[in-house]
This record gives C-alpha cells, sequence and structure tokens, in this order.
C-alpha cells in the first residue's frame, strides 16, 4: 500500500532522519533560509553583504563572525542576518531539527521569530506523522503550526486556516461586485471552503499544502479525536512521553491538580478556573476543545499529580482565532526533573 504524501512545503525531502529517527540539519535545509529574501542580496547591497551571501550559499555552515556581518552597509540587512545566523547556528549546534526546537523552546531568552518556530514544527509534525492514513488527523495537526479561524454559526465549531480565510475575503473586496453590494446593502457571500467529511476526505491529500479545508472540530467528530492523537504523537516523538489524551465535553473535577493551555486564551481561562473565580458564559464560549490527559509512566510525574489527570484546553480569542502554542505542551508538564 502506497503511503499518501503531504506537506511537501514542510521541507521533509531537504532532511535525513537519524537512528531514532529525528531529522538531521542538512546544508540543503540551511540553504533554504539562506536564500530567503530577507538575506538574499538585491541591487542596491554592498560588496560586502554580496561576498557574504555568496560564501554562505557554497558551504552553509561556513562559520561568520560578527565583524563580517557589521562589515555590510546596510542596518536592515545586518539585522536580518543576525537573527538568520543565529537561528541557522541553533539548528548547527543541536544537529538536528527536533533537538534544535527543544532547545530554542526552554531559552528563557528566546528571540527566535515565532514563524522559525511554526517552520519547525511543521516539519517535526510532517515528519512524526510520515505514513498516517487518517486524513482527519493530518488536517487536525496543521493546528501545530496554522493559525486557524473559528466559525461557531448554527451551533457549529468549524475550524479553517486564517490566512487562507483572509485571503479569500480579500479577493471578495477587491472586486467592484463587493462594493456594489455593500452599497445596496446586500451582504457579500461568506469564504466558502470545503468541509472535510467522510465523502471527501480522500481529497485531502492531493490538497494538503494549499491549507484549504476546513475541520468540524465538536465533540465525538474525528477532528477533535484526530487532534487528540496528534498531541499524544507529539509527545512520544520529542521527548518519549506515552500519554493518553481524550476529548472531553466539560471539566468536572473536584481535585483537579494541573492543566495546561495549549494557546495563550485557554491558559488564561484555565487558570481563573483553577483558582475558583467565574467565568462567565461567553469566555467560557472560546474553548474550542478540552481534553483530559494521563501519563502512562507515572515515576515521571510529580507526586502530588500522581494518578490524577492533567486537563488541556485550546481556544480562541476574541475575534475567533485560534493560535495554537505546542511548546506549551511541551514545558509546562507536570514531569520530575531528571538529575
Amino acid at each position: 500500500m502506497t503511503m499518501p504524501e503531504f506537506w511537501k512545503s514542510a521541507g521533509l525531502h531537504l532532511l535525513e532522519r537519524d537512528e531514532q529517527g529525528w531529522l538531521t540539519v542538512t546544508p540543503q535545509f540551511i540553504l533554504a533560509y539562506l536564500t530567503r529574501p530577507e538575506v538574499h542580496p538585491v541591487a542596491e547591497s554592498c560588496a560586502n553583504e554580496i561576498a557574504l551571501h555568496e560564501r554562505l550559499l557554497e558551504d552553509p555552515f561556513a562559520a561568520v563572525s560578527d565583524a563580517d556581518i557589521t562589515a555590510m552597509a546596510d542596518a536592515d540587512a545586518i539585522d536580518n542576518y543576525r537573527v538568520v545566523l543565529a537561528f541557522r547556528d541553533a539548528l548547527i549546534k543541536a544537529g538536528t531539527i527536533e533537538g534544535a526546537y527543544l532547545d530554542l523552546i526552554r531559552e528563557r531568552k528566546n528571540r527566535t521569530p515565532p514563524v522559525f518556530l511554526d517552520q519547525l514544527a511543521h516539519v517535526i509534525a510532517r515528519n512524526m506523522l510520515d505514513g498516517a492514513t487518517d486524513p482527519f488527523r493530518v488536517r487536525a495537526g496543521e493546528l501545530l503550526f496554522r493559525t486557524q479561524k473559528a466559525s461557531t454559526d448554527d451551533g457549529q465549531l468549524m475550524l479553517a486556516d486564517e490566512e487562507i480565510v483572509e485571503m479569500h475575503a480579500k479577493a471578495e473586496t477587491q472586486t467592484g461586485i463587493s462594493q456594489l453590494l455593500a452599497e445596496t446593502g446586500t451582504p457579500m457571500r461568506e469564504v466558502a471552503l470545503d468541509v472535510l467529511d467522510e465523502d471527501n476526505a480522500a481529497g485531502y491529500w492531493a490538497r494538503s499544502d494549499r491549507f484549504d479545508t476546513v475541520i468540524d472540530f465538536r465533540f465525538e467528530q474525528p477532528a477533535l479525536d484526530g487532534f487528540a492523537r496528534v498531541l499524544e504523537r507529539w509527545l512520544a516523538h520529542l521527548i518519549g512521553l506515552e500519554v493518553r489524551v481524550e476529548p472531553r465535553p466539560r471539566l468536572d473535577d473536584t481535585d483537579w491538580r494541573w492543566h495546561i493551555g495549549l494557546d495563550r486564551e485557554a491558559t488564561g481561562l484555565l487558570n481563573r478556573l483553577y483558582d475558583g473565580e467565574t467565568v462567565d458564559l461567553d469566555d467560557m464560549a472560546k474553548i474550542v476543545g478540552l481534553f483530559r490527559m494521563t501519563i502512562t509512566d507515572e515515576a515521571r510525574v510529580l507526586d502530588h499529580v500522581r494518578r490524577r489527570p492533567i486537563y488541556l484546553a485550546l481556544a480562541m480569542d476574541a475575534g475567533g482565532v485560534v493560535r495554537m502554542k505546542p511548546q506549551n505542551l511541551l514545558t509546562n508538564l507536570p514531569l520530575v526533573q531528571s538529575s
């Protein structure tokens, strides 16, 4: 059976797996960053900038001193090179994509641009889901690195890629028809994206890099269950932690010991609930996913949390945007510190 291909844009083809299944940093992967517009010379670039760029294209792992960077004439180019090369050096130092991601999210003063962390999460997710055959699970995995827009019309809970929604909306507003409709008070048609269901799910693979499918994220729907399996795999792949994650319709626990918000909004809501504050219905309605997680190896868990579930939540902000922070699940676990 041929395994379906998906997320070619992740860059998995530029990397190699080591013995534990992690992705080894290669010159080809570094080159993808060195050819970004932010660091690619332009017509106005000085000779020092051009020479440095050409040297890096020949050897993406080449050592670069601060003097090499400050010798460039353009201040913006200097800033861009410092950011990209600091990221490159973190990748080289770690040796693997997974190792670099863990190092970066654990840094107290992490200045890595969020887009770079998202790109690492993208290729890590592609690696850990390699061989997956469930399109709902893979589509739910997009939440690890793509911001979503939630819709709760008619009692439903649909998640669509925010960038794609904005792109469609922008196309609408740039037409003369949209202006005419606005002037006449006629509502514009809503953005039409395909909702993934059993009938069209097989078509996900061919369009996976378009990020243009919508998922029903309600309780007992396959996308929500798929997301739970993604969270399990995320922890197993990155830190070797075996867990069981179960979607829950509500949080009813009189002996609640630990929780993790999978984004800023959810963190705030869970903290307030844990502290016994009254949270109004409008704020509670922001929660798009609630989960109960158990850790298989109790010996790795802090004493006061052992044999107790850990609650996870994912939420949208006031504008209906869901910005998951997958690093939260890795850095906020109630685990015993290894000596």
